[in-house]
């Protein structure tokens, strides 16, 4: 009975979403009241269970997100993006620009949501690829493809941040193990896809002089732009600060944060902790791409204040798919997937991986999808000691396959590519399937190693 309850919830919320068109928000909200009704639970505790799952989610990953963003926007509005693409281009030359698409995407993927990396990105790799006269295709799909994997793996990127807090993964285990498992992803699914791809649908690929569904594209004068070296060191200073946190405790205490760490060691962990990592990060990012480049204060509030709007809606939407998550372990949907899977013989990590597969195709979110992924999965994981880290990763895999048209990154890809419904089926959704099969693959590689 409890799966068929989600099942009809799931049905009902892509009817509310993709037919009626409602707010996804509010859409989870109105279906997480109604499966939880659904699956017997006591009405007066609806409500509570909604709280918990939002605050329990949104707790920590409010400053994380938020930072974040705020971060990637003064990097952006300071033209340091743009320089990063600009100086690995001109290193790597021509006949290599797909791999200096997919380093300079792999770097700025880490600090920037994928629709704000996408947008940046886009007219950036369309003018090489105008200055180089090869189809825009050609060197899109890397950059989407690397774009995509961070935002899958990565953490401070909302998903696996999300998911990993969900789980109780370390978030620093999460990243590294992360880049492990994304690189080959992004290898197969861009420049080696691309190849097949020229064959498959070879009509995507001409060379293109405009792009009619591209707004205003802001220039920067490069002379004008921060260096290379601190607008990487801006972007990547949370990642840096964390993977020196997570490599200190695997060295010194075997892997295991201390629970009450003490002199030196307290400092890296504290450091290593996503939400004061963001902090020092963010007012790094406040002088190197504001004060140092002569910004007002004004002009850095409005850059930070522009951030905070983008993300307001994302935070909303997971704080709606915790909260339809707490409802389907309330109401008993974890035990019964416990139940049923406990003697069975398929991996823990392939169940991970297989029901946010069937969420993302079903709700389009690849967050959303992972948040009630970890939620289902959770019991399972403790039942069977799976690794949370890698528990995390698989989830991570299976919430980027078959974006199709409720997902709104197949509607961006295909807008800013210019191609049609068929070609961007094709292409995208072949291309996050192919990112979400490899990188389970190397998710049950790894989990032959860590334990």
């Amino acid at each position: 009975m409890p799966f068929v309850v989600l099942l009809l919830g799931i049905l009902f919320l892509l009817f509310l979403i993709i037919r009626v068109k409602l707010n996804t928000f509010v859409s989870l909200i109105v279906t997480s009241i109604l499966v939880a009704l659904g699956l017997g639970m006591n009405p007066a505790d609806i409500a509570d269970a909604m709280k918990t799952g939002i605050g329990g989610s949104l707790g920590e990953l409010a400053i994380v997100f938020g930072f974040g963003a705020m971060i990637g926007r003064l990097v952006s509005d300071s033209g340091g993006s743009y320089r990063i693409a600009q100086t690995l281009i001109q290193k790597f030359g021509k006949k290599r620009l797909q791999l200096a698409i997919v380093i300079a995407s792999f770097i700025i993927g880490m600090s920037l949501f994928f629709e704000v990396g996408l947008v940046l990105l886009t007219p950036i790799v369309f003018s090489v690829a105008l200055e180089a006269d090869v189809p825009f295709v050609y060197l899109g799909i890397p950059m989407a493809t690397a774009l995509s994997a961070t935002q899958g793996f990565l953490p401070p990127q909302p998903a696996p941040t999300a998911v990993s807090t969900a789980l109780g993964a370390n978030i620093g285990q999460v990243l590294l193990f992360g880049i492990i498992v994304a690189i080959p992803c992004v290898i197969i699914a861009g420049p080696v896809f691309t190849k097949i791809a020229e064959k498959w649908v070879p009509d995507a690929f001409v060379v293109k002089k405009s792009l009619p569904a591209f707004g205003e594209i802001k220039e920067f004068d490069l002379k004008e732009t921060p260096g290379f070296g601190i607008s990487v060191l801006t972007s990547l200073f949370p990642v840096i600060f964390m993977a020196i946190s997570t490599i200190y405790t695997f060295v010194v205490f075997g892997g295991k944060t201390p629970k009450e760490p003490h002199g030196f060691s307290s400092i890296v962990v504290m450091l290593g902790n996503p939400m004061i990592a963001m902090v020092i990060a963010l007012l790094f990012a406040i002088w190197s791409m504001g004060i140092h480049r002569k910004r007002s204060m004004k002009q850095i509030s409005d850059t930070i204040s522009t951030a905070i709007q983008s993300i307001a809606m994302l935070l909303m939407i997971i704080g709606g798919g915790a909260a339809f998550k707490q409802v389907l372990i309330d109401g008993g949907v974890g035990k019964a997937v416990q139940d049923v899977m406990v003697h069975a013989s398929l991996s823990p990590l392939i169940l991970g991986w297989l029901i946010a597969v069937i969420l993302r195709a079903s709700l389009g979110s690849a967050t959303v999808a992972g948040m009630t992924a970890a939620g289902l999965v959770t019991p399972l994981m403790h039942s069977l000691n799976a690794n949370p880290v890698l528990m995390a990763l698989a989830i991570g895999a299976g919430s980027l396959a078959l974006s199709h048209v409720n997902d709104a990154g197949f509607w961006m890809f295909k807008e800013y590519f210019d191609i049609s419904v068929k070609q961007t089926i094709q292409i995208w959704t072949v291309l996050e399937t192919i990112i979400s099969i490899v990188g389970l693959l190397m998710v049950l590689l790894l989990s032959l190693f860590v334990h």
